[in-house]
């Protein structure tokens, strides 16, 4: 780990003209980004301290809106009463990531920031071609193992898979990331790798997440995270889904359903050719396993991982059938 200056900001816009300076960046709960550190993959100049800022640690539900400020800490706001009534899959999602150290820790607009889990990412030493680490240099986990990587957003120059979970749930109910003078959707939050994988974020230099908002819906109000993994805590996805669900008043016709996907894509995906083939279509396990069939349309994989392409579906259908039995 190479020196590095520190300084604590005492306001927002201190904060952003900070993070403005060359080889500038934000330390919040510290859970990623020191680890980076650590293993050279991340080598800031300096460190904007962002942790004392007031303000920004607040969680409201208010009319028909969720408000989620960025220092909110993941494991107060998978706990929070109106989080986990108006947005299950929210809190469901939250509590399904990372080790409950880190969630204690780890805050919502370091969630958001997170980098890739792609183990030839995370070990320059090792392997000193990435392109998300240094373009233009190749990429290391094509033709290599591929178990964990993903099958739907690739490119040519990257396949690391997007590793969070709570942006799958966002990206399901139409988030907003704000960054103080603007806005960005959620989904366009999180970039493709195309040619430029170092860029995983839509966030500019001197920006900063504040805080993330997303609108209450009947959907949102009936919805599940469903996560499959290795192992039962502290592992990333090897295919996960946010479902929402709203039936029409005959308790079996689709009115309105949300479907994303993670574990599989290079960003948070949104399954709209799911969605679009179940609205007004009845409830039924046919019709919902065919239709979640097409949440892999246009997957490629890389040999080890081309199980993802089989479980995915397994997943969305699985949680869509779980919102429509009576609670």
């Amino acid at each position: 780990m190479r020196d590095f200056s520190y300084h604590r900001a005492g306001s927002a816009d201190e904060a952003r003209r900070s993070a403005a300076l060359p080889g500038a960046m934000l330390l919040a709960g510290g859970t990623t980004l020191l680890d980076l550190a650590k293993c050279g993959v991340t080598e800031p100049e300096h460190l904007v301290d962002i942790t004392r800022l007031p303000g920004l640690d607040a969680v409201t539900v208010e009319s028909g809106r969720a408000s989620i400020g960025a220092l909110a800490k993941m494991s107060l706001v998978a706990d929070d009463a109106d989080i986990r009534r108006h947005f299950p899959a929210v809190s469901e999602a939250l509590w399904q990531a990372a080790s409950a150290q880190i969630r204690n820790m780890a805050t919502i607009g370091g969630n958001l920031m997170q980098r890739t889990r792609c183990a030839y990412f995370r070990d320059p030493a090792a392997f000193p071609a990435c392109n998300k680490r240094a373009p233009g240099s190749g990429c290391s986990a094509i033709g290599g193992i591929t178990r964990n990587h993903a099958v739907l957003g690739t490119s040519l120059a990257c396949i690391a898979a997007y590793p969070g979970d709570l942006a799958v749930a966002l990206v399901a109910f139409d988030a907003v990331v704000h960054l103080g003078e603007r806005t960005v959707g959620v989904e366009d939050f999180f970039l493709l790798p195309g040619d430029t994988p170092h860029r995983e974020q839509a966030i500019r230099p001197g920006e900063m997440i504040t805080a993330v908002s997303l609108p209450a819906s009947p959907a949102a109000h009936r919805s599940t995270y469903l996560k499959i993994r290795d192992r039962q805590s502290y592992e990333f996805a090897a295919a996960s889904a946010a479902v929402g669900l709203e039936l029409a008043s005959d308790g079996r016709t689709i009115r309105d359903i949300r479907v994303a996907l993670g574990g599989v894509a290079t960003r948070p995906w949104r399954a709209r050719a799911v969605e679009d083939a179940l609205r007004g279509r009845l409830l039924d396990p046919e019709t919902v396993r065919a239709a979640s069939a097409l949440a892999m349309d246009g997957a490629v994989d890389h040999g080890a991982n081309r199980y993802k392409i089989e479980l995915a579906p397994r997943v969305v259908a699985r949680a869509i059938l779980s919102m429509g039995e009576p609670a």
